[in-house]
């Protein structure tokens, strides 16, 4: 089953943000993820909460993969820099549906 992780962050220390993207989008892309969006064009279309200055979805092809890389000597440092340089809600979403009626694929 793919799992989606999704991030709405607010950079606060813009100073790791050109290493991060260089060698972390290489990870990713080298464990199965695949970016789905990295973007601060973000529409509310409805709802309380307020929108976040930048939106990340990346598409994993298992929970493993992602908890692996995620758990990673060699993200570690990297995850270090966002957390200490960004404040926000980071998420693991399981691609499926639980009611069963919709086509999700696989």
């Amino acid at each position: 089953m793919k799992y989606y992780a999704v991030a709405e962050m607010e950079i606060t220390d813009k100073s790791w943000v050109r290493e991060y993207v260089a060698n972390v989008t290489k990870m990713v892309e080298q464990r199965g993820g695949r970016f789905l969006a990295r973007t601060a064009k973000i529409e509310k279309i409805e709802g309380e909460r307020k929108v976040p200055p930048l939106f990340v979805m990346v598409e994993w092809p298992s929970k493993e993969a992602v908890d692996a890389f995620y758990a990673s000597e060699e993200y570690r440092p990297y995850l270090q820099m966002r957390i200490a340089g960004s404040k926000g809600e980071f998420l693991l979403v399981a691609g499926e549906d639980v009611t069963r009626t919709a086509r999700v694929p696989e």
